[in-house]
């Protein structure tokens, strides 16, 4: 039997607010531990929580850009359950009025256009961090993440791949990164998510038992996390037996998950309203200069691109899936070089040397002016392809302008005729075989000796004068 894979995810992004949802405390990544709390996040007795203004207006700003509407008049309301990494014994979270629902977020997946539905983006505090001892003979507790505020993104069950789900999760990291709402560094817990998935056969409607993922903080993990429970769950139904709804654990080191308790419903939390925070009334004039903050979006960006500069479609995505690398590009433009030689430049050597050296955009340590720079030393002729796939490497290692490196590494190119001449006559009188085999027709022969050339010069030869010196050489 074939079956089909149903997919919702539940993301949590930090927002990058300066101070906590409920009161002062900075929010900022690490320190030592329990530095970053207060009597109001650690749930003192008798304290009184003020919402953030900020955390409101993320909220507004995530949904405009995911297509939301915006709830005019919302609340928010008590999670009720004990988790030692919240000391209050419940979370303030958002129920049945959350600050945006109805939205979506459009995705392509192998060519194909897809719409994937957004039921609600509410906002929420995030709880601490327990730090179990390798022995397992106890844990302790850091406060510090207690009352970060949060936005959850919660879909529809609108995915059927984890390619999907993986793409979708790109897509909204990067529209997130373009409004400036969280970092979403998942390596420091600013973006992980939930995973919602079931099984069915092929063509029936009702979907299957579901269980759910929690806190998968990396896209790999996801899509490995999606595809063991798909083929755990098909192999459940496959032998008669029934997937139990429950709550799982992902171990990305040993590729298994494990049951953690019974999967809750909205009832088990005994949700009621925040008695201590007044209600959230968002007016058209409010969530109207919010908009006018937003941004060009990544999928606007990417259809300029191709229209403005004459891009690749995938080009322009790869481009437009980073701000930052966005950002860079229009830099170089900006700074007079081509965009379509500055988006080869990208798609070849600095998408390389970034993945070489994990790295991310955000890392690159020199502006894109010296990228204009460089392409501009090719063009005068003052530096061979090659050469600048070098001094790229050494403006990453030394984060130098191209023209200073190239002067202190004695790299300008040879275009000097007489001294080329030289340099051909050597080869060829070093070759006679290649020579040979260009004059019985052998085009190739020719390449050959050109970067015999190369390889005498450094590199540093003007390959098109080569090129031209050689063929009127052996044509005699």
């Amino acid at each position: 039997m074939n079956y089909e894979t149903v997919i919702g995810l539940e993301v949590h992004a930090e927002l990058s607010t300066k101070t906590k949802i409920f009161c002062d405390c900075t929010t900022e990544f690490g320190g030592e531990v329990n530095t970053h709390c207060c009597p109001i996040c650690t749930g003192m007795p008798g304290v009184l929580p003020v919402l953030n203004k900020k955390v409101v207006d993320y909220a507004i700003k995530a949904g405009l850009a995911t297509n939301c509407e915006i709830t005019e008049f919302g609340k928010q309301d008590r999670k009720n359950y004990f988790y030692p990494d919240l000391p209050k014994a419940y979370q303030i979270s958002q129920y049945d009025l959350p600050v945006c629902k109805n939205g979506y977020i459009d995705i392509e997946v192998n060519g194909q256009k897809k719409r994937i539905g957004i039921t609600r983006i509410h906002i929420e505090e995030d709880a601490g961090k327990l730090m179990h001892d390798e022995w397992g003979t106890g844990s302790l507790i850091d406060y510090n993440r207690c009352g970060v505020p949060l936005i959850e993104i919660v879909t529809e069950p609108d995915m059927r791949t984890p390619e999907e789900a993986k793409v979708f999760l790109e897509t909204l990291k990067s529209i997130l990164q373009y409004i400036d709402v969280s970092d979403c560094k998942m390596q420091e817990g600013s973006l992980r998510c939930d995973i919602n998935l079931s099984v069915k056969p092929v063509g029936q409607k009702e979907f299957g038992v579901r269980t759910e993922m929690k806190n998968v903080n990396s896209f790999r993990a996801a899509v490995r996390a999606m595809e063991y429970e798909a083929k755990r769950q098909i192999e459940i139904v496959e032998s008669g037996k029934q997937v139990e709804q429950e709550t799982r654990r992902w171990d990305d080191v040993k590729g298994v998950s494990y049951a953690m308790r019974n999967k809750e419903e909205a009832h088990d939390y005994r949700y009621f309203p925040e008695p201590d925070l007044v209600p959230i009334v968002i007016n058209k004039e409010w969530i109207e200069e919010i908009r006018k903050t937003l941004p060009e979006l990544p999928n606007a960006k990417k259809e300029r691109y191709i229209k403005q500069y004459q891009l690749p479609e995938y080009d322009a995505a790869i481009i437009t899936s980073s701000r930052t690398l966005a950002q860079f590009f229009e830099e170089c433009v900006e700074s007079g070089a081509n965009p379509k030689i500055v988006s080869n430049w990208f798609m070849g050597d600095l998408m390389r040397i970034l993945k070489d050296n994990n790295l991310e955009p955000e890392e690159i340590p020199f502006p894109g002016q010296y990228i204009a720079k460089l392409l501009a030393l090719i063009e005068k002729g003052t530096i061979s392809g090659s050469i600048a796939k070098k001094v790229l490497e050494v403006m990453f290692d030394e984060a130098k302008d191209p023209e200073i490196i190239v002067k202190e590494k004695g790299l300008i190119q040879i275009s000097d005729e007489s001294q080329l001449v030289e340099i051909a006559k050597k080869v060829i009188e070093d070759n006679p075989q290649s020579v040979a085999d260009y004059k019985g027709g052998k085009e190739k022969a020719l390449g050959f000796l050109v970067g015999q050339c190369m390889k005498a010069t450094k590199g540093k030869a003007n390959p098109q004068m080569l090129n031209n010196l050689l063929k009127e050489m052996l044509n005699k």
